[in-house]
């Protein structure tokens, strides 16, 4: 891997491939190209590009694994979690069918990783536990190829070692130590297996510092720091770790010079795990009590901007941390250190007045914001799921259609008038300008006493209802989809679903999302935004 002298042949199979439109051939040289790159945004582009390729073989399990692919840049290079979680679903969509489990299991595996990484440890174990199964089965498989052997044989102990962080995340320590000593003999003197070997010895020095054995976890994580290769994350946790174990054994410079290896990490990528959060409070707690109020101040800046990386990145797991010190009490801190450092005694007490303004005011905004994202989280769940525009759709009668208000229709009425609401939903008629019942009961060739009882009985809403239901999903699924939509003005995403009145359009859309448009494209766009920073443009 990361060898560009492969280059010299691969970008000659590239180009015949491009050239003669093979674009299965095409396919498996950006795949290539991937692992063979040095640099992580020439990988991305490269997975981009397979992608493209894949799609125009016109072949499900290409396209699959082109998605793996590209969420496997975002997750193991760049540790953009969101981003690969977003790949990961697509390449399960579109593996749905396939007869290649080995494929299938990796996309499973992969979902697993990110879902532990957000906090859905539950979720990820039962997906971990499936792979074993499956990669161990197969990796006794004498019938496979030794290549497929090898492949399992590595799925199968990435997968133990995701079970091992997933049982220590829920507190179940006997079992993650049972699987860390499987792991640990079957990479036993094996030099295939040295990066998971390096997982099992950074779990084994884990489970020592929980069992207050200090020396020997420092031992196990410089062994697993040993063997560790381009894994920044799994590189910090080992620096934590051994910089606790110090604390522990009462050598606090030597803690301190591992806490900041993990702040140079987290300078160079811009990443950070949300249990390593303690290390700047550590650092925070150090320098003040040495009295050195600008390293103080450092930290404590680095601090603030982890807890946006962390909010950024883990929206559904950074509301659970524990905070000793939360983002309300740093905002005083850093302005009283900013103060004590630039100006002196006689202005801190004025500057402290409007700190003290300033926290109550971003105190104010800090909750609406975080209101506000997970209001938009909760959208963007259902977004992704494929039914969300047709969740107007119901079979729930309307209650307050009584029994004499009920026309009798004939079943082939009825089953004409559901099948051209149908075509009127499949084909977008319902963002016509000016529609009302009676406008659609013409172009049905029908009256509006049937129509609007069917819609009645059918979907479970009257006509106004139900049009605005259609409208406003139609164009949030659109904003979520096309990143051009996030430029347009309310009035003009109003009228491109049919709806003539802004204001008519934001009550419609709070009403059925529960969060304002400008709420909604304000967060949508930040995602965007950081999605596309690890993005090279082809």
């Amino acid at each position: 891997e990361d060898d560009t002298r492969a280059f010299t042949n691969l970008n000659l199979y590239i180009k015949k491939a491009k050239q003669e439109k093979k674009y299965a051939e095409l396919f498996q040289g950006y795949r290539d190209a991937v692992f063979f790159s040095k640099s992580r945004d020439k990988k991305l582009q490269y997975a981009d590009s397979c992608l493209d390729a894949a799609y125009k073989s016109a072949s499900d399990d290409r396209i699959s694994t082109a998605y793996v692919l590209k969420g496997s840049v975002y997750y193991a290079k760049l540790k953009k979690y969101k981003p690969a979680l977003d790949e990961y679903l697509m390449a399960y969509k579109y593996a749905k069918n396939t007869n290649d489990l080995y494929l299938k299991y990796k996309i499973s595996y992969h979902l697993g990783v990110v879902k532990n990484y957000l906090g859905y440890h539950e979720e990820a174990l039962e997906l971990f536990k499936e792979c074993v199964a499956h990669f161990e089965e197969q990796a006794n498989n004498k019938n496979l190829h030794e290549f497929k052997i090898f492949n399992n044989q590595k799925g199968y102990l990435n997968s133990i070692h995701q079970m091992v962080v997933c049982y220590r995340n829920m507190q179940d320590f006997k079992k993650a130590d049972s699987l860390v000593d499987i792991g640990l003999l079957k990479t036993f003197n094996n030099k295939d297996f040295l990066l998971e070997r390096s997982y099992f010895l950074k779990c084994k020095g884990l489970s020592e510092f929980n069992n207050n054995k200090y020396t020997s976890a420092i031992t196990y994580l410089d062994q697993s720091l040993g063997l560790i290769k381009d894994d920044f994350a799994w590189m910090s946790v080992d620096y934590f770790y051994i910089g606790k174990s110090y604390l522990k054994l009462d050598q606090e410079d030597l803690a301190i010079a591992n806490f900041k290896k993990i702040d140079s990490i987290f300078n160079k990528h811009d990443f950070i795990l949300p249990e390593l959060r303690e290390n700047y409070e550590f650092l925070i707690n150090h320098y003040k009590n040495k009295k050195e109020p600008e390293k103080q101040l450092y930290y404590t800046t680095q601090l603030l901007k982890a807890d946006s990386i962390i909010s950024r990145d883990f929206a559904y797991l950074s509301m659970k941390i524990h905070r000793e010190y939360d983002t309300n009490t740093l905002i005083e801190e850093k302005g009283r250190l900013e103060t004590a450092n630039a100006w002196g005694g006689f202005l801190i007490a004025g500057l402290a007045i409007t700190a003290g303004i300033l926290v109550l005011i971003l105190v104010k905004r800090h909750r609406k914001e975080r209101s506000t994202l997970e209001k938009y989280v909760l959208l963007e769940e259902k977004v992704r799921n494929d039914n969300y525009v047709r969740s107007a759709v119901s079979n729930t009668p309307n209650p307050e259609l009584s029994d004499d208000k009920k026309t009798q229709i004939t079943e082939t009425i009825k089953q004409d008038l559901l099948r051209k609401l149908r075509v009127f939903e499949d084909k977008n008629h319902f963002t016509q300008k000016g529609l009302t019942i009676q406008k659609l009961a013409v172009q049905f060739e029908t009256n509006s006493s049937y129509l609007s009882q069917v819609i009645n009985e059918q979907k479970g809403m009257n006509f106004n209802k139900y049009l605005g239901d259609l409208r406003i999903r139609y164009i949030t699924r659109l904003l979520f989809d096309k990143n051009i939509y996030l430029n347009y003005t309310i009035e003009t995403l109003a009228k491109e679903c049919g709806i003539a009145s802004r204001q008519n359009f934001s009550d419609l859309f709070f009403e059925i999302n529960g969060i304002r448009p400008t709420d909604f494209i304000r967060n949508r766009k930040k995602e965007v935004d950081n999605i596309s920073l690890g993005s090279v443009k082809l």
